[in-house]
């Protein structure tokens, strides 16, 4: 079975059938993984480290193949009740995928210990994946993909943290801070954690747009997204003013061509729902545009044929690629990225 929908994840997260043996939670979004594996587990046995009732494996002790996974998932817990064995493997590339699929589908049926619940932690896994077909198509098995969280989720899970510390978000500054956080959820909660300590826990403080401003400064990511409203709007040169001042604090290149996507992505997502009747400005706020810059993104999202996006997305494509592996300088194929998006914008009226 296969779970994608945030509802279904979290029905299944607090209360798990007790019929499933194995659970394979994978995605980009590795900190997004790691937490709902953790949560999961908890459901299973109160204290992660007892070394009685829960094995810890990685890629390194399924690469080695010595029957440490199928001893784990056969051994009983000394202390009665179910046993935990987590296995946490590193990238997209899973070793000895099909011997591991062939092991789940035999967890699944109930071959080892059937009161063991196996709980895998992956990459990003295709649905070409032997192990993830493994996962999806098993009675006993279940595998939960870790989508980017959606704007709305975003907010939802903002508001529950300040409310938990007693602070709080005028709308206008939650509105700004939700689409100035990262997707990626380890780095959401810092920010979160890093916010809370500077309104206040406990003071029950509001703060407004303003003060919130002065808290968020002039961040390398946000110059990265300024270069690419700016590059996607024609303007060549504040677009190259905000790359250099990210590029001035350290930042990587990669990040840049990323967030160059990530604007593209809001441009397609915006288009598209509009081409399917809703509200322009309806479908920005979906998207999780900023009011402020609403007028600017809709300006774009006029002149950006469906056609001319998707040849901006293979260049981006590209230039991902390239910054990872030609060896070339990673900042000059991100600013060339960025010259041609801007000068593509400019051939098109902008």
């Amino acid at each position: 079975m296969q779970l994608s929908k945030a509802p279904e994840i979290e029905r299944f997260l607090k209360s798990p059938d007790p019929s499933v043996r194995v659970v394979l939670i994978h995605g980009r979004d590795r900190s997004g993984v790691g937490e709902r594996a953790e949560r999961l587990c908890k459901t299973v046995t109160p204290d992660l480290n007892d070394p009685f009732n829960v094995s810890l494996l990685t890629e390194t002790d399924v690469e080695a193949d010595d029957g440490r996974l199928e001893n784990a998932l056969s051994a009983l817990s000394m202390m009665g009740g179910r046993r935990l064995v987590r296995l946490r493997l590193g990238g997209e590339r899973v070793p000895q995928e099909k011997a591991l699929a062939a092991v789940l589908k035999g967890h699944a049926d109930g071959q080892f210990n059937a009161d063991a619940v196996w709980v895998i932690e992956a990459g990003n896994l295709g649905r070409d994946s032997a192990l993830r077909r493994a996962a999806e198509s098993q009675s006993g098995a279940v595998g939960i993909v870790c989508y980017e969280d959606e704007t709305g989720d975003v907010a939802r899970m903002t508001r529950e943290a300040l409310q938990a510390d007693n602070v709080g978000l005028t709308r206008e500054a939650l509105d700004r801070f939700v689409a100035r956080l990262p997707r990626e959820r380890g780095l959401m909660r810092q920010e979160l954690e890093r916010l809370i300590l500077y309104i206040g826990p406990g003071s029950g403080r509001q703060i407004d747009e303003a003060e919130l401003e002065a808290h968020l400064g002039v961040e390398p990511q946000a110059s990265f997204q300024d270069a690419a409203q700016q590059a996607f709007g024609g303007r060549a040169a504040a677009c190259q003013g905000g790359l250099r001042r990210a590029f001035a604090e350290g930042e990587a290149a990669v990040a840049a061509v990323r967030a160059a996507g990530q604007h593209l992505g809001r441009l397609r997502r915006i288009s598209a729902a509009i081409a399917s009747g809703q509200g322009a400005r309806e479908a920005a706020k979906a998207a999780g545009v900023f009011w402020k810059q609403e007028a600017e993104i809709l300006r774009q999202v006029k002149v950006w044929s469906p056609r001319d996006l998707q040849e901006v997305t293979e260049a981006v494509a590209l230039a991902e690629v390239r910054t990872k592996t030609t060896g070339l300088p990673d900042r000059l194929i991100t600013e060339r990225l960025f010259l041609e998006i801007s000068a593509r914008a400019r051939r098109l009226g902008l």
